[in-house]
């Protein structure tokens, strides 16, 4: 009988690290310190800019849930997770989420509650399949970029048995963590940061978003306080004013993305 495996990090502390498999391809892993943090417009904008700049894509979002739910706001509601990913990388929606689900809450009670089982071979099995179209050379070209998008933050649960930190390592891309500009983003942007580096993770940038054009002195000192005492790199994403694929391109040039992609990735198996 095969025992259940042990998350790589959790409330308890981080586990050992998982060991790395043979691939070869250039990515980013979104997270967030939070659910609502802009994980999805951060991971839509370097998509969308990396298309511009004439880079093949694929995005990859293991789960959607939510979508039962009114959108929020006035105006115009934006595209789902899904959608926005799929749009931003000229992706069929199924391709970028296989697993989609009606209820507000965590995947793995998403899926219960809609009378389905979400197990972490079903999330490792979808994280295969992006990393496979993402290794396949395109009309001549060589491999593709990957963007993977976790759901909440890095603690969270994609299954019983994983989480996003867990998938997180088991792809081996640099991080990225989304947070808020605003009050009490200093401790939960720290605490995520403190977590990823915990399991082994390779934090390439916090992105703070959305950032005004007019920043106010504690989002300036939340930005110089989490680089000063988090000792990483703090970039900031603008505010995208529509879902428009050139509008979140303008957003997302000016980040670093070349840079933060850097050399190849491997691919490893959750411990």
């Amino acid at each position: 009988m095969r025992t259940a495996r042990r998350s790589t990090v959790s409330a308890k502390g981080p586990s050992r690290t998982p060991p790395e498999l043979d691939a070869d391809m250039a990515g980013l892993f979104v997270t967030g310190t939070d659910t609502g943090v802009g994980k999805t417009v951060l991971s839509a904008a370097l998509l969308a800019a990396m298309r511009a700049a004439g880079e093949e894509v694929i995005a990859h979002k293991p789960a959607v849930t939510g979508l039962g739910e009114p959108p929020d706001g006035e105006g115009a509601p934006w595209p789902a997770d899904h959608e926005l990913l799929a749009a931003a990388a000229a992706m069929e929606q199924e391709q970028v989420t296989p697993r989609r689900y009606a209820a507000a809450v965590a995947p793995p009670l998403a899926a219960e509650i809609a009378g389905e089982r979400l197990t972490r071979e079903d999330v490792l099995e979808g994280a295969r399949a992006a990393v496979a179209a993402a290794s396949q050379a395109d009309r001549g070209r060589g491999p593709r970029t990957l963007v993977v998008e976790g759901a909440g933050g890095l603690l969270s649960p994609l299954a019983d048995e994983l989480t996003v930190c867990d998938l997180a390592v088991a792809l081996g891309l640099g991080l990225l963590i989304a947070g808020r500009p605003g009050l009490g983003t200093i401790n939960h942007t720290l605490l995520t940061l403190h977590s990823a580096r915990a399991a082994g993770l390779t934090v390439r940038a916090v992105v703070l978003t959305p950032w005004p054009e007019r920043p106010s002195r504690l989002e300036i000192y939340n930005r110089e306080t989490i680089a000063r005492l988090g000792g990483v790199e703090v970039e900031v994403l603008a505010r995208a004013d529509s879902a428009e694929i050139d509008e979140l391109a303008r957003v997302g040039d000016p980040l670093p993305w070349r840079r933060w992609l850097g050399g190849r990735v491997a691919v490893a198996e959750p411990a």
